[in-house]
């Protein structure tokens, strides 16, 4: 740790664990109410639960990414954030927002827009929170000794992800018209400005953990950023084949929608090219098996599984299946959880002074919480197909179909119980390494 104020990070990653933990709680009230154990349906309902699983996922990767800006962002300007103290605002009414969201969500207090459930005034204090945040970070950096692709990068994802949230919040009478611009958001987060976030994370580790020339590394982030635009901006029209906008969707999307596993490749080709060409051996091997994960896993996940039931052709029968959940777990896992779990995973040492870099327990928590995922991924996929063939081949109910494919879910428990003994294993890996401390960025300046 070379400045003080990043610990601030610390406390940002601590509430994402925290929300991590809440969003694993609220997929197995979903999966056992799915399998018949519902004892919990007069409290948390499927349509509650489900809410909150998707909402939380959303605000534990903002924190992490936010977390992730405060730990990188002086070490690229090379100087101190400009205020600590607001960035401490900051993460308690940020904290404040979530839970005031997810308690108003048991009491059906939301509205009723996929993945922006969230209550129309409660968007006002999200806008705050960023903007204040933004206004940390862009400062800090302009006052900064330097300015790097790396930074830049980052700080352009997080602008335009705080941009690209306004659309969300305009209110319209027409369904129609909601769903085009409430996939400005969704889509153009997950699949377009996060990406960019992600690209300057992985900059920054690959430049820590490999000893690559920066030089080197930033030309890849100029190809990644150019492809995510490329791709992911016109991309968006795979959501538009069945709201009724113009046809012309079908074309652009599908095409589009096509180019997007290209920026995943990149990345993924980046990661491993940089790791070989690497001189340096960097003792935190738990920190560059995340990095390298994430960047491997997204391509999979996010580029293969996508493309996989996006073109027009096949989405007319995957189209809200739970071919879309297989997709939907292990991109999210893949290019985002990885890559805020590897920033921690690189940052906890050098904030706390503990060099807790390669033990067993992270090395388990690593594979446990991949393997249970990939077997989650299967476990949806093989339902999905199911699912397809059944209502679509057989033109069987809804309901019957979803009693023939409940076998699948079983399994799907079990995965997960291999996935949340990695993250717990993870979790206790972050309690152990301590707060940060003072003595630990002495350390680093005599080093």
């Amino acid at each position: 740790m070379k400045y003080k104020s990043q610990k601030v990070a610390y406390w940002f990653f601590a509430l994402s664990m925290l929300l991590l933990v809440l969003q694993i709680t609220y997929g197995f009230i979903m999966g056992f109410a799915r399998v018949g154990f519902d004892g919990l349906h007069e409290f948390i309902p499927f349509n509650t639960a489900r809410a909150v699983h998707t909402n939380l996922l959303v605000v534990w990767l903002l924190s992490g990414f936010m977390g992730a800006a405060y730990y990188i962002i002086p070490e690229e300007a090379q100087r101190e954030l400009v205020s600590v103290k607001l960035a401490y605002v900051q993460l308690i009414s940020l904290a404040l927002v979530g839970v005031v969201a997810v308690v108003g969500y048991h009491f059906n207090i939301w509205e009723g827009r996929k993945f922006l459930e969230i209550p129309r005034h409660l968007d006002f204090l999200v806008v705050i929170n960023v903007l204040l945040f933004l206004g940390i970070i862009l400062i800090t950096l302009f006052k900064g000794k330097r300015r790097t692709t790396t930074a830049l990068v980052l700080s352009m994802g997080l602008l335009f992800a705080a941009l690209l949230y306004l659309p969300g919040m305009l209110p319209f009478d027409s369904q129609v018209t909601d769903s085009f611009f409430r996939w400005w958001v969704v889509h153009l987060w997950v699949e377009g400005v996060w990406e960019l976030i992600m690209g300057g994370i992985l900059s920054f580790l690959l430049i820590k953990l490999t000893g690559v020339d920066r030089e080197v590394i930033e030309k890849w982030l100029y190809v990644i950023v150019g492809l995510t635009f490329l791709s992911g901006v016109l991309g968006t029209g795979h959501h538009y084949y069945y709201i009724g906008v113009n046809k012309i969707w079908l074309i652009v999307g599908g095409i589009f929608s096509a180019l997007e596993p290209l920026a995943f490749l990149a990345m993924a080709l980046f990661a491993v090219n940089m790791y070989r060409k690497g001189e340096k051996k960097h003792p935190n091997k738990l920190a560059l098996y995340w990095t390298l994960g994430a960047a491997i896993v997204s391509f999979v996940g996010a580029g293969l599984l996508g493309f996989a039931h996006t073109l027009p052709q096949t989405n007319i029968y995957t189209h809200g299946t739970l071919v879309t959940a297989m997709h939907g777990h292990l991109a999210f896992w893949g290019a985002y959880a990885m890559i805020v779990l590897a920033i921690i995973s690189y940052s906890l040492p050098n904030m706390t002074g503990r060099k807790l870099y390669d033990g067993s327990r992270g090395r388990m928590a690593y594979w446990c919480s991949n393997i249970g995922m990939i077997g989650m991924t299967v476990a949806f996929g093989v339902a999905g197909v199911a699912q397809v063939y059944l209502e679509r081949k057989f033109k069987m109910d809804f309901m019957e179909v979803q009693a023939e494919i409940s076998v699948h879910f079983a399994v799907l428990i079990l995965c997960a119980m291999l996935f949340t003994f990695g993250i717990v294993l993870y979790i206790i890996d972050f309690y152990k390494h301590g707060k940060p401390t003072d003595e630990a960025l002495e350390v680093v300046k005599t080093d």
